[in-house]
């Protein structure tokens, strides 16, 4: 028996169709990918399966008996709650067992002639909470917490002090420890270093029940999954196997469709020269070849949308030979976070700054950018320097991308934004939308469409990829490479900056040589 049925799902956003008549489903235990371009649906998809959407037409049926645990991109926390008393949410029902167990056990003391009563409910709460390992708790948290990361922030930290990766793994976390019969994980490894992802595929690969994940991660979607479902042309497919398979299926599918279509155009070519030669002098004939045409089911065109293009631009006035250059340079809140820096860069360099979260990456970035104060010594940066930066951003703003992306840059036509955007892998229908309605790789192209249009000597760019789908990050790949200027680079992902960077800032090791 399923564990979730959707039957003829159909969703509009304004006049433009998301799905039409999408049917699938998931059965109990599996390990499912949802995998698509970005702009395929795959949010909006997770959305209509929580209900904080409701679809347009169909039906989205769950197991009466299913809990759904949903990982959202974006979350807000509480002041004045501790990173523990938040992960122990995820037990509350147990806590409450406990306080009416103790209630119980106050009531026992006192004479009365409900004792044998009393008892039985006491020792049924006692059985209910050792069968769900209440007095291992704390061994959960701490397990789950270490694995993801997150007891190096300390789990007496406040948690409106975290920042927004850090919130994304907290919630993760609570998610994992509530254990619910089907997990919807949308983009689980953003934030999580090489060691915390290995960690989770090692998790889900062992979770006893189902989940949906959406991750652009191919190596991690390839480990955990069971079966892929994708995401197309506003509808469904269900591919057995683990992610290589599916693509293997997937390519001998679009070959066998291709030539398909080759042979059913040249039949319906075929046809219709014999329609136009013969409608007078084989009038009989030529009638019943246009109802050959009128009965033929036609093979769709494959199409694989538009392949986004990423071009940045030096401005007009060189900056020099150097970048910046540091001496002795302390970096920091209160403390130094590394050993003091000299570091020299120079036109044309292109670097990857990597380290585990909270190693002090984008401590560092922006001290270099001057947003932040320096602690110590010296940072020499050009006059003429322009620099674009590519910040992750917690909370996405409600304006359109044409009128955001205009307002950067007023002395450009509304048509030329529209073809930076256009180029960045943007449909006309994405870029009247909020952009807090659009998907977190289409929020990433809006913002790389800005620094497209905002000419710079030093680009600096803090964790790009994340929610970018596979031909979007071949795209910036190859624009970062083309770039003249200097690239700085945040990133996990080795297999995206290997190859082409000319250096490598490794912050763990200049924070572990701190003096």
């Amino acid at each position: 028996m399923s564990i979730l049925n959707v039957t003829d799902l159909t969703h509009m956003y304004g006049d433009q169709m998301t799905f039409q008549r999408l049917n699938f489903r998931l059965l109990p235990g599996e390990h499912a990918g949802l995998v698509g371009v970005n702009g395929a649906g795959k949010s909006t998809l997770f959305r209509l399966l929580t209900g904080s959407l409701l679809p347009d037409a169909g039906c989205i049926e769950w197991s009466p008996q299913a809990k759904v645990g949903f990982l959202e991109q974006h979350i807000s926390l509480q002041a004045g709650m501790t990173i523990r008393e938040y992960l122990e949410q995820a037990f509350s029902h147990l806590f409450a067992m406990e306080a009416e167990m103790n209630r119980l056990a106050a009531q026992l003391a006192e004479p009365g002639d409900q004792l044998e009563i009393l008892l039985r409910k006491y020792g049924e709460l006692q059985a209910a909470l050792e069968h769900h390992e209440f007095y291992r708790i704390s061994s959960k948290i701490e397990d789950i917490a270490s694995g993801l990361g997150i007891t190096d922030l300390g789990l007496d930290k406040d948690v409106s002090k975290l920042s927004g990766g850090q919130k994304t793994k907290l919630l993760l976390a609570k998610l994992l420890l509530e254990e619910p019969q089907v997990l919807l994980l949308d983009e689980p490894t953003n934030y999580l270093d090489k060691v915390h992802i290995e960690w989770l595929t090692g998790y889900l690969k062992r979770y006893q029940h189902a989940y949906i994940v959406v991750s652009h991660d191919e190596h991690f979607l390839n480990e955990i999954t069971t079966v892929i479902f994708h995401l197309a042309h506003q509808n469904i497919k269900r591919y057995p196997g683990n992610y290589r398979q599916f693509q293997k299926e997937l390519a001998l599918g679009q070959v066998q469709q291709q030539t398909a279509y080759e042979k059913q155009t040249k039949e319906i070519q075929k046809l219709e020269d014999f329609i136009d030669k013969n409608r007078i002098r084989k009038a009989k004939q030529a009638k019943s070849r246009e109802k050959m045409l009128s009965r033929m089911v036609r093979v769709e065109k494959p199409t694989h949308g538009p392949s986004p293009r990423f071009m940045f631009e030096l401005p007009g006035a060189s900056a020099g030979a150097a970048v910046f250059e540091t001496k002795q340079l302390q970096v920091g809140y209160d403390r130094p976070l590394f050993k003091p820096l000299s570091l020299r860069v120079r036109r044309g360099d292109k670097i990857a700054i990597v380290g585990e979260n909270g190693a002090g990456k984008s401590t560092l970035v922006n001290t270099l950018l001057g947003h932040l104060k320096p602690l110590g010594g010296d940072l020499l940066v050009p006059e003429l320097l322009q620099t674009a930066y590519y910040r992750q951003e917690d909370i996405a703003p409600a304006e359109t991308p044409l009128v955001k992306v205009h307002s950067l840059r007023p002395d450009l036509t509304h048509k030329d934004i529209r073809k930076v955007l256009a180029m960045s892998g943007l449909t006309a229908e994405h870029i009247i939308r909020p952009i807090r309605a659009l998907s977190g790789g289409e929020q990433a192209k809006v913002r790389l469409s800005e620094l497209m249009l905002t000419p710079s000597h030093l680009l600096v760019l803090d964790e790009p990829t994340n929610h970018l789908d596979t031909r979007a990050k071949e795209a910036l790949k190859k624009g970062l490479m083309e770039f003249p200027g200097t690239v700085l680079l945040v990133s996990h992902e080795p297999a995206f900056y290997e190859g082409w960077i000319t250096d490598v800032w490794k912050v763990g090791e200049w924070r572990n040589a701190r003096e």
